[in-house]
């Protein structure tokens, strides 16, 4: 059973916050972006490498810079501790599988490092789908 989308939140809010890489390059990583994970959608709001909020139920005029939108068997392939061949990261998994990055991509361009570091810790948090 998936892990409800308010407790997800906390355990990946935590993990982003604690972890030294993101603190090492922290200062510059402010944006907001989309996760929509087809049963589950959420927009992470990051302000100076520190997750400032989390929206578990965004609504459609929810802003947002960039998203990320996958099926939930993705997104689980995605937290996967090993994730088979073309799921082990956003652009292979946009080449090859259904992923779809949309919005300002010169956003995630410049939080591309930091974003790569978060996106990463679904192997360890997991996903709520």
């Amino acid at each position: 059973m998936a892990m409800s989308v308010r407790d997800w939140a906390v355990k990946f809010s935590e993990a982003s916050d604690s972890d030294e890489t993101i603190a090492a390059m922290a200062r510059y990583f402010t944006c907001r972006y989309l996760w929509d994970m087809e049963k589950a959608k959420v927009i992470v709001e990051m302000v100076d490498g520190k997750v400032y909020r989390i929206n578990i139920d965004p609504g459609p005029m929810d802003p947002w810079d960039f998203a990320l939108r996958a099926s939930a068997a993705t997104w689980r392939e995605f937290a996967r501790p090993i994730p088979k061949p073309m799921y082990h990261g956003i652009w292979s998994a946009s080449f090859r599988r259904d992923l779809k990055i949309e919005g300002d991509h010169l956003r995630l361009m410049q939080n591309l490092r930091n974003f790569t570091v978060q996106f990463e810790l679904l192997r360890k948090v997991g996903v709520p789908v």
